[in-house]
């Protein structure tokens, strides 16, 4: 194999790695949005978690209905 082979190999190579480490950042970059909106969804259903559990005029499951 000569070196200019063995050159074109490399360089080839370089571009390739570089190519599958962009399209990594960017499904990197996806997975970071979707995990904040996810965490924002975590948040907002937790707190209506809590005040559903508090009782804000919402009739707990285990509770009989006025009509019974």
């Amino acid at each position: 194999m000569s070196e200019e082979t063995r050159l074109d190999d490399l360089e080839s190579r370089i571009a390739f790695q570089e190519d599958a480490i962009d399209k990594l950042s960017d499904v990197v970059a996806r997975q970071e949005k979707e995990l904040d909106q996810l965490k924002r969804m975590v948040l907002i259903l937790s707190t209506q978690i809590r005040n559903f559990d508090a009782g804000e005029g919402v009739p707990k499951a285990d509770e009989v209905p006025p009509h019974y």
